[in-house]
């Protein structure tokens, strides 16, 4: 019998989820059945992130990790971004069972993340990725420009129902800044919308890998609020949270005020998201970033 972490079945997605709570009442049987099809030996600890389970297996000789991913994600659109970004600094993808919503995956350093270095080494680290992973993209996948127009018409809304959770200005501001995203020409460079260094693995391939990639198109500085926030709990100041922003801002070789206004438009997304979603610990660092940045 595998044993399932606690700190997975205490993670906040699974609290108001029926159909979560099952999946994960299922892991243990789960993994037994993926290992057989594959011909998989479990080989370590499990791990996991906010999402998915991730187990160390062997396939002969060869080291991999066995990733689990609960009802509701798209393991098919997760393997399409892996294979679209085949060859770049982003994990390989060995095998793959849609309707178990199993992936197979090169094995990776679980031990050593971009978490584990200096702030400013992971913000420059993270920039440099999100260049690089910067592709032209398939035009089927979503766009930044269409996400940005999104937000326009459901801000103000979820604003009132989240009980007003910035200043009326703040809201203003980030509004100003979806509309000038929304406007802007279409781009087609590959996004990674979910950037932080946490999934920012050492490996034998490369020094840096990323895992869990989201595949968009359009702006690459679209998520460099996620890197901020992720990492605000170890910036005194103001004055650091805005070198650390700096920082990716070089490293990507973008433009300065497109990535403020992304960084106001996904902190405000996030705000309102985790309110809705009962999180306590993330919507201060929003309102932090809101508050810098405006």
């Amino acid at each position: 019998m595998h044993a399932i972490p606690a700190s997975f079945l205490a993670m906040p997605r699974w609290w108001h989820d029926d159909e979560g709570r099952e999946w994960l009442s299922e892991l243990p049987s789960l993994i037994d059945r993926q290992c057989a099809t594959w011909q998989l030996t479990p080989d370590g600890e499990i791990r996991h992130g906010s999402n998915a389970l991730v187990v160390p297996v062997r396939r002969g000789d060869e080291p991999a990790m066995l990733r689990l991913a609960p009802p509701g994600d798209d393991v098919a659109a997760e393997a399409r971004a892996l294979r679209h970004w085949a060859g770049a600094p982003v994990v390989e993808l060995l095998d793959l069972d849609p309707p178990q919503r199993a992936m197979l995956l090169e094995r990776l350093d679980a031990n050593r993340s971009l978490a584990s270095e200096s702030v400013l080494a992971a913000m420059s680290v993270l920039g440099r990725l999100v260049s690089e992973l910067a592709t032209p993209a398939p035009v089927t996948v979503p766009s930044t420009r269409e996400i940005a127009a999104t937000s326009l018409s459901t801000f103000p809304l979820d604003w009132e129902s989240q009980g007003r959770p910035t200043s009326r200005s703040v809201l203003d501001s980030t509004l100003i800044a979806a509309a000038e995203l929304s406007s802007a020409p279409d781009e087609d460079a590959s996004v990674n919308g979910d950037v932080h260094p946490d999934q920012v693995l050492a490996g034998p391939r490369r020094r840096w890998t990323v895992v869990d990639p989201v595949l968009l198109r359009g702006d690459i500085e679209y998520d460099g609020a996620r890197a901020l926030w992720s990492l605000l709990p170890r910036m005194r100041g103001d004055d650091d949270i805005r070198l650390a922003f700096h920082t990716f801002v070089d490293a990507a070789g973008v433009p300065e005020e497109r990535a403020r206004a992304w960084v106001l438009v996904r902190s405000m997304s996030y705000l309102l998201w985790g309110l809705d979603h009962g999180l306590t610990v993330d919507p201060p660092k929003c309102r932090r970033l809101l508050e810098v940045f405006t």
